[in-house]
């Protein structure tokens, strides 16, 4: 019965939907989703410039990693760059799917400054969110599980988010 229930409700969901036409996307400035999120490299203007470009060749959505090593420094002014991130994609008529954790690429994240990119080589400065060693530190996962639910419940009901990555 729950079956039925969720896939006519996703159907429905997804038929209500606009032909959806986007990429992943990070600023051109940050060599990792860290860099876009931290205080020092958040860059609102290339973002604005970049899904601005996006909106004019019709794409809709972006997915954009979010990284959990800022939030417990300042989480108040981590949502703010989210919530200015959201605004400009708005202006721009993109809607945004969140990812919030990913195990791909480099295991161990550092905040500061990012490595620079190694050309020609894919996603060469990516790092894993949370990092392994925090994935395989039990005493980590409360402060992991109080960020995913801080920022569920700040932008869970957040009509600019098409859906969340998990």
């Amino acid at each position: 019965m729950l079956t039925q229930w969720t896939e006519s409700r996703s159907c429905k969901w997804y038929a209500d939907q606009p032909f959806l036409f986007g990429a992943n996307f990070i600023p051109s400035t940050a060599v990792n989703q860290l860099e876009m999120w931290q205080a020092e490299t958040f860059a609102a203007v290339t973002i604005r410039r970049e899904l601005q470009y996006a909106n004019r060749i019709g794409m809709n959505v972006m997915r954009v990693y979010l990284h959990n090593l800022d939030w417990p420094y300042n989480a108040e002014a981590f949502v703010q760059r989210i919530k200015t991130y959201l605004n400009i994609a708005a202006e721009s008529k993109i809607k945004t799917l969140f990812v919030l954790f990913d195990d791909c690429w480099h295991p161990s994240p550092q905040l500061g400054p990012q490595p620079m990119p190694v050309p020609n080589s894919h996603n060469s400065g990516w790092v894993q969110s949370p990092g392994t060693y925090l994935v395989n530190d039990e005493g980590s996962w409360p402060p992991l599980l109080a960020y995913l639910e801080n920022i569920l419940h700040v932008f869970g009901q957040d009509d600019r988010i098409i859906a969340w990555d998990l």
